[in-house]
Order: C-alpha cells, then sequence, then structure tokens
C-alpha cells in the first residue's frame, strides 16, 4: 500500500524539462531568422539547441519514469 502513495520524482521533473524545452526550442525556432541576437555566441543559436537537449532529457526521465 505504501508504494502506490509514492510518486517518482522523474516524473514532475521530466514534465517540467519536457514543457520549458518545448517553449525554449520554440523560441529558437521563432528567432533563428534573428542575426544580431546570436551574435554574442558566434551566430549559434543557443535557445534551439538547449531546448532540444531539455526536450529529449525530459522525454527519456518521463519515459523511465513510466517503464517502472
Amino acid at each position: 500500500m505504501a508504494d502506490t502513495l509514492t510518486m517518482d520524482v522523474r516524473l514532475p521533473i521530466g514534465g517540467l524539462l519536457t514543457v520549458l524545452g518545448f517553449i525554449i526550442a520554440g523560441y529558437g525556432l521563432v528567432t533563428s531568422g534573428d542575426q544580431q541576437q546570436y551574435a554574442r555566441s558566434l551566430a549559434v543559436n543557443v535557445n534551439l539547441w538547449w531546448g532540444i537537449v531539455m526536450l529529449i532529457f525530459g522525454l527519456a526521465l518521463l519515459g523511465l519514469a513510466r517503464r517502472r
């Protein structure tokens, strides 16, 4: 019975990272044509790449939480 009351920490963290990954990657896609915004990062769209990384990691955590 105690096992049904516990929640895996990967579930909320994975959900949060997935949502934030979608938001940041979406912002990176929308602003991909703005070269002036990404001049400080040597023309690398950091928002897009880190959004994709967060999205993949969040989905991996959600997959591991559901596998249990």
